[in-house]
């Protein structure tokens, strides 16, 4: 099996099976953002407290690449401080705009490697850690 194709179903794992897909019952920040270019949206929950993100949730519409790096995001920074989520939405902007980066939190990210070679698309799989942030940066004021 070649990278591509196992990167392909890694992709479609998250898409068709996303993880961390729900709305939180439990006070939470909640950030709404789309992406007019092709209609993508989501709406992202964040349960912060301490300065952990205890919990997140995610619903929305999209593409393949957009669903599936909200699940994927959920995943590696649920447990993690706001500095370490913000540090990891940070590398992932690095790294979709195709420089090299590791992610020990979740190997999944790293099968959007290819988006990189896709610019328009590129704001489909970063969608979900733009309202991490901002949901990061209202929760900090």
């Amino acid at each position: 099996m070649e990278l591509d194709d196992l990167y392909r179903r890694v992709i479609m794992d998250h898409y068709k099976n996303p993880r961390n897909r729900g709305a939180l019952d439990e006070e939470s920040v909640t950030v709404n953002l789309n992406n007019p270019t092709c209609g993508d949206r989501i709406s992202l929950q964040l349960q912060v407290e301490d300065g952990i993100v205890k919990r997140a949730k995610f619903t929305g519409e999209g593409c393949s690449i957009s669903m599936s790096s909200a699940s994927m995001m959920t995943e590696a920074v649920t447990g993690k401080t706001t500095e370490e989520a913000l540090e990891l939405a940070e590398r992932f902007s690095t790294f979709i705009k195709g420089e090299p980066a590791e992610f020990e939190e979740l190997e999944d990210i790293e099968a959007l490697s290819g988006v990189s070679k896709f610019p328009a698309r590129i704001k489909c799989a970063t969608l979900s850690w733009n309202a991490l942030r901002k949901g990061i940066e209202h929760q900090n004021q």
